[in-house]
């Protein structure tokens, strides 16, 4: 992660979900993402009640559970991504409550031998985080932190503790395409930024190339989650058949490309 994080390459880091469409295709888009310019990969769990998540990623969840992708399966997507030569790294983005029911520990251990880089959970409050960080930190993997423009006091909390990257929310409210960001998020990525000693990434909202350009003067990098998503879901069948995945995979990576250059 730190090698991901430390040079002064603007971060570009996309979400999917694991199984959507199905496992095997899951790879090879992560593989695709990563031609086209990927830093990290945010790789999320599919759960049947996304609070942080707008219908786009809800729709996604609904497809890969319908699939059989589960948590277990997904953590053991990674190797599966090592083997096929993906470099960046990954980060597993899951709620809580299957994390839990999985068992922390349990979790934590695992992710560590199968070449995870590190966890982000959205629901998880900054103040009841500590055990789960320091788990994370004892196994060397990143524990991502959420921060969203609430008080600055918090918000100076939440940057001082953060490891690898810190993800800042542009709103309050769900995962979703948004035309327009509100512009008080510029004063909030000044200060968080100030505050923090790793990159900050922008993400909620980003899908345009106009807002990655803008938001790329005010943070380290941008997530891209639910306009990607929204590539993927239209191109479902395409990725489930061996025979036509190429193309849908060109049409991915000439989306992102498209999204990201300047």
């Amino acid at each position: 992660m730190e090698a991901a994080t430390s040079t002064n390459q603007s971060l570009f880091i996309p979400f999917i979900t694991a199984g959507d469409p199905s496992a095997e295709a899951t790879i090879e888009i992560a593989l695709a993402l990563e031609e086209a310019g990927a830093t990290i990969l945010e790789l999320g769990i599919p759960y049947s009640d996304p609070l942080a998540d707008g219908p786009t990623i809800q729709a996604a969840s609904k497809r890969a559970l319908k699939g059989g992708m589960s948590l277990e399966k997904a953590l053991k997507l990674v190797p599966q991504m090592r083997k096929s030569g993906l470099t960046i790294p990954v980060i597993i983005f899951t709620y809580f409550n299957p994390l839990l029911q999985y068992g922390e520990e349990r979790f934590v251990n695992e992710a560590a031998e199968l070449g995870i880089d590190g966890l982000l959970v959205p629901d998880l409050p900054y103040e009841e985080s500590e055990h789960l960080a320091q788990l994370c930190e004892d196994h060397h993997l990143s524990f991502i932190s959420l921060v969203a423009p609430t008080s600055k006091q918090r918000m100076l909390k939440i940057a001082e503790r953060s490891k690898g990257f810190l993800y800042c929310v542009s709103s309050l409210g769900v995962t979703g395409v948004r035309n327009e960001l509100d512009p008080r998020v510029y004063d909030f990525l000044k200060t968080v930024r100030e505050a923090s000693k790793i990159p900050t990434a922008v993400g909620f909202g980003i899908s345009s190339n106009e807002q990655v350009k803008v938001m790329r003067e005010h943070a380290d990098g941008v997530v891209v989650g639910s306009a990607l998503v929204a590539v993927i879901g239209e191109r479902e069948e395409a990725l489930k058949n061996k025979e036509t995945r190429n193309s849908a995979l060109y049409e991915i990576k000439k989306f992102v490309t498209s999204l990201i250059s300047s």
